[in-house]
Order: structure tokens, then C-alpha cells, then sequence
């Protein structure tokens, strides 16, 4: 998840509004993963990469916080070990449901069709919650931001303006800027906004 117009974002809203369910066969990973890892898995996509030839899973958490406990100790990269881990379990829990079969002895004769690859697969994490907040952003009519940027009526104000998750608003002075960063609001849990 990336964009809200992403397919696994859709998918994933419905989940959270209760209008969907994650897919019977993942169930059982989602709950080894809370288990395991002590998170809330919302939703688990399956897809291909590279021209339909690697698999890939997304693990759907409802908080970036969650999704960051699979980062390795930079932060940069995902954790190869709790992917790894992931991807057994995954190639498991489907074996163990009857979803694919088990490859043994004779599997190299038999060319078996599964909707589900399992070898040498991308495991990858998503949080629903930024990109909720991307979408409501992006929601808010232009003329509602002109709208309240008059009702504010504030002769610092130079301009309001919406990016992503965020918003900014953008004073004329580093003056003005400094005393808004101690302000009365900013103190109240209204500063959740950029002021530049």
C-alpha cells in the first residue's frame, strides 16, 4: 500500500470498515503473526512481480509502527530473518490447509498448478493507517482550505497548504514561525500541523 487508490488499500478499507474479510487461507499466518510478533494483522495480499514470476505477500498492519517492527536495526531494510520466517510459515499454513501440495519425491514429474507460489517469495509490510490519512487529506475540498484560511482571519498567515498526510501552514516571518512553535495551540495538541 502506497497510494489510496492502490488495490490492496481498497481491499484492505473494506476489511476495516467490516464490509470484507481477509481470505479464509491467510487467516491462519495472520494469527501466527500476531502471536509471534504481538501486532494486529489486518490484511494479507497476495500478488506476482517481475511478469508474474516471484510471488510476493504483504502483511497489512493498521499502524506504521507495526509495519516498522519488521525493519532491520537501521531501519532502512526489511528484517530477512522475520521474512523468512513469514514465508514458511506461509508455504505451512497452506500446505497444512490443503491449498497446495506438499512437494515430495515425485513432485519433480508432476507439474502442479497452485493460484499460490511459494518458493523465493517477496514478504513486504503495509500500514492502512498513513495512507488513510493521505485519502482524507486529499478529500478536503479546495475551496473548504480557502474557506478556513479566511475564517481564521490571521494577518501572520501567509498560506495553508495540503500534501500528502499533511498540512502546512506557511507564515511570512522566522519570527512568526518561532512563536507559533510555542504557542497556546501547538501546546493543546493542535500542532499536529507543519508551521513554516
Amino acid at each position: 500500500m502506497i497510494m489510496p487508490s492502490d488495490s490492496d488499500y481498497k481491499e484492505t478499507k473494506q476489511i476495516m470498515l467490516g464490509k470484507a474479510a481477509m481470505k479464509q487461507e491467510f487467516k491462519k499466518l495472520a494469527e501466527w503473526i500476531d502471536k509471534k510478533y504481538d501486532v494486529k494483522t489486518i490484511n494479507i495480499v497476495y500478488d506476482t512481480i517481475d511478469k508474474g514470476q516471484r510471488p510476493r505477500l504483504e502483511i497489512c498492519f493498521e499502524f506504521a509502527r507495526e509495519s516498522g517492527l519488521f525493519r532491520d536495526n537501521t531501519n532502512m531494510n526489511f528484517d530477512g530473518d522475520k521474512q523468512n520466517a513469514i514465508a514458511r510459515k506461509f508455504k505451512q499454513t497452506l500446505e497444512e490447509q490443503g491449498v497446495i501440495e506438499k512437494k515430495g519425491l515425485f513432485a519433480f514429474w508432476k507439474k502442479l498448478k497452485s493460484k499460490y507460489m511459494t518458493d523465493n517469495i517477496w514478504v513486504i509490510y503495509g500500514a492502512f493507517e498513513p495512507i488513510a490519512r493521505i485519502e482524507a487529506n486529499e478529500n478536503i475540498p479546495h475551496n473548504k482550505v480557502v474557506e478556513l484560511k479566511s475564517t481564521l482571519n490571521n494577518k501572520d498567515l501567509w498560506e495553508i497548504s495540503r500534501g500528502f498526510s499533511g498540512t502546512t501552514f506557511f507564515l511570512y516571518t522566522d519570527r512568526q514561525v518561532k512563536e507559533y512553535e510555542n504557542s497556546e495551540m501547538r501546546r493543546n495538541g493542535q500542532g499536529s500541523i507543519l508551521i513554516c
